[in-house]
């Protein structure tokens, strides 16, 4: 959950993850606002050679609950470089629940996730601490023109349709009231927790806390490690030439692949002089953009391509033959 976050499931269990947490935003039980006194811990080593941040309530006798243990734990999550920029809060629900709000099983904000060091129900502290690394990871992913945190991860998003479901109201980015089951940002926590456990051969924690049209298939597991091992970090940009022939046709269709869903911008290169214009279509050919002059010799479009996977550019002639280039920025 974003600095909270488990909905239905919580709920049965007693306890539900904290609705008046959002990541990042200003709250009476804002997360970073814990401080020690009151934690013992610090930075620890780890077999992976890397180092994690880790505190513990003094409310847990020193044997109960380990940080060097836990430590390790998540060193060896599912993870990348945002290992070295959590720190990590483990204390009694009691105390979980006035951090992050009533009942709260565990919470992440800002780089912050604290979560139980005890089982509460049918709440363990191994599945909560993976479903909160789950937000530390979308917060340290990059899906444009959406924020990870509330849309998921750039490949995930594109495989589970967030986009398409957002826009027909089948998932609610950033809801964490009333339709957290269909919250796309905390599906994505829960999905990461699936693909932890499968990576750590322990049985699975039940899927009840999100919409079952959420639940992680083998290629959504794919996806979700990919953004996790290897982060999406900009758009690749390809570029096809092409010429008009004096008596040739005057239009020419490119085909091009979207496979992730996102933002995509098109520039027409042309010899000086040339009016050539520039058209975005859909596959059965209805007109999504088109491309206004960026220059005496460049026309360029934006789209947000939102569960198309495959579209078509037109070039349609205006002036003299000659070549033309086409610039595709794709998500």
């Amino acid at each position: 959950m974003q600095a909270g976050g488990t909905g239905s499931d919580c709920q049965s269990a007693g306890l539900h993850e904290s609705k008046l947490l959002r990541a990042g935003a200003v709250s009476p039980h804002s997360v970073t606002a814990v401080e020690p006194p009151g934690w013992h811990g610090g930075v620890f080593g780890t077999a992976t050679g890397e180092r994690v941040t880790v505190y513990v309530s003094d409310s847990y006798p020193s044997e109960q609950v380990v940080p060097q243990v836990w430590a390790d734990f998540f060193a060896r999550l599912p993870h990348g470089r945002e290992l070295a920029t959590v720190t990590i809060r483990i204390a009694p629900s009691a105390e979980v629940a006035t951090i992050c709000g009533d009942d709260a099983a565990g919470c992440y904000s800002a780089g912050e996730l604290v979560f139980i060091g005890e089982p509460v129900g049918a709440w363990t502290p191994e599945g909560t601490a993976r479903h909160e690394y789950g937000h530390h990871i979308a917060a340290n992913r990059a899906n444009p023109p959406w924020r990870a945190l509330d849309w998921g991860t750039k490949r995930w998003a594109s495989v589970e349709q967030v986009c398409s479901r957002a826009a027909v109201a089948t998932a609610f980015p950033g809801d964490e009231a009333d339709r957290y089951a269909l919250n796309p940002g905390e599906a994505f926590a829960e999905a990461y927790r699936v693909l932890a456990e499968q990576k750590a051969g322990v049985g699975l924690s039940p899927w009840s806390i999100m919409d079952g049209s959420f639940y992680p298939d083998a290629p959504a597991l794919s996806a979700i490690e990919q953004d996790v091992v290897k982060p999406w970090l900009a758009r690749p940009t390809t570029t096809a030439r092409g010429s008009f022939l004096a008596n040739g046709q005057r239009r020419r269709l490119l085909p091009i692949a979207t496979p992730l869903d996102g933002d995509l911008t098109v520039e027409l290169r042309l010899p000086r002089g040339r009016l050539d214009t520039l058209e975005l279509l859909a596959p059965g050919g209805r007109v999504l953009a088109r491309g206004l002059w960026a220059g005496t010799s460049t026309r360029r479009l934006s789209y947000v391509v939102c569960g198309q996977r495959r579209l078509n550019l037109r070039v349609t002639r205006a002036g003299n033959p000659g070549q033309f280039a086409v610039v595709v920025s794709r998500p």
